[in-house]
């Protein structure tokens, strides 16, 4: 089945919602504009219940089947923040917010799962409840967890759940996941070094350079991966901000150093948190000074359940075709907040193509349009195949 005839006929109402939404971004938490317009369009829908402030920011819709007599509930996920990114994509609709960009596509996001709730709320064919989930602040502030956190699970006996993102680079149109891990977890690391102040000339050999220890210590970093994670496995430590002294001839007391951490297994993620802490403290002492460490754990592992991924995958081959759907795609390094609530129920993460054009993140970045009925009708189908109507 391709896309649906009433989705292709909501291309335009889809489009013009997206582009309002990227004219006026909105970060983290402060996304009230967005939400209270998707939570006006839902109430126009007819939604059974239309909730607010779930996850301070978040959105809720409750749309009932023609029948509930299955007891079933899925989760439909997207999310609504942008990123202080300023824009140079082009587009006639660009951001009217200096240094603010729908630079990652939730505007998309929201559009296609705005498209499928108009769908699910005017025909209602299925037997259960669609629950339709508008999150804030996916770009680094875990909505996702304040969702979950906030009761969404259970308020709403929520049993599975399944999000989705576009894809630059995969082909328009073509939907990709895997079963297990899909992207990896997302730590911050923040080492600092101390040292001995003083002269960086004439009093070298009375000071104790932080500068050199954090030299050191930022190479033997890459050590860990190299040398101690299993290679069959992934992780990736990336240092990306350093902060020391501020006078050329003066060799600074203390040395910052701040990062981001990547894996795909728990045990690689223990492992390489150990690691880091041992590797500092001991390069620090070697040459005289001391390091502390704080490593803390921002997105877990967003980790595909093997039945829901099935179920994902089968439902995409219904929109776009068995061709056009890779079920073993290989995980990605980036992380994505989705992963708390498939820590709180079962469920699948999907990647939908959007063809060649600048990675997310970029400021010329711009968002396909054309896959908003792909998105759209994968959402319809995945409640009307999940949950069939008699």
């Amino acid at each position: 089945m391709p896309i649906l005839n009433s989705i292709a006929a909501l291309a335009d109402d889809m489009a013009a919602w997206r582009h309002d939404f990227h004219e006026h971004p909105e970060l983290m938490y402060e996304v009230h504009r967005t939400a209270g317009i998707v939570a006006e369009r839902l109430r126009e829908f007819g939604c059974d219940e239309v909730v607010t402030g779930i996850g301070r920011t978040g959105v809720v819709g409750v749309i009932r089947g023609r029948q509930t007599s299955s007891g079933r509930t899925i989760g439909l996920r997207a999310d609504m923040d942008a990123l202080p990114i300023e824009e140079a994509s082009g587009v006639p609709y660009a951001s009217k917010t200096p240094g603010l960009m729908h630079a990652c596509g939730h505007d998309g996001h929201t559009a296609m799962l705005l498209g499928a709730a108009k769908h699910l709320a005017d025909t209602r064919n299925f037997d259960g409840t669609a629950i339709v989930i508008f999150q804030p602040a996916e770009e680094g502030g875990a909505g996702g967890k304040a969702m979950v956190d906030d009761g969404l699970m259970s308020r709403w006996n929520i049993q599975e759940v399944y999000g989705l993102h576009n894809a630059p680079g995969v082909p328009e149109g073509v939907f990709a996941l895997r079963p297990g891990p899909m992207l990896a977890s997302s730590d911050q690391l923040e080492i600092t070094v101390h040292g001995k102040g003083g002269h960086a000339g004439a009093g070298v050999h009375k000071a104790v350079d932080s500068v050199l220890i954090a030299a050191h210590i930022i190479t033997a970093l890459q050590s860990i991966v190299s040398r101690n994670v299993d290679p069959i496995k992934s992780a990736v430590i990336s240092i990306c901000v350093v902060e020391a002294g501020k006078a050329l001839n003066v060799i600074p007391e203390t040395v910052e150093l701040k990062g981001t951490v990547r894996t795909l297994d728990a045990e690689v993620q223990d492992l390489v948190e150990r690691r880091i802490a041992e590797v500092a403290d001991g390069i620090a002492r070697t040459y005289g000074g001391a390091a502390t460490t704080k490593y803390t754990r921002l997105y877990p592992i967003t980790t595909n359940h093997a039945r829901e991924a099935v179920i994902a995958a089968d439902v995409a081959r219904d929109v776009v075709g068995v061709e056009r759907v890779v079920d073993n795609a290989p995980p990605l390094m980036g992380a994505e907040d989705f992963a708390f609530m498939l820590q709180a129920r079962p469920g699948a993460f999907v990647f939908l193509g959007m063809g060649d054009g600048k990675d997310c993140h970029h400021p010329a970045y711009r968002f396909n349009d054309n896959i908003l009925g792909h998105g759209a009708s994968y959402w319809v189908r995945l409640v009307e195949k999940t949950m069939p109507a008699e």
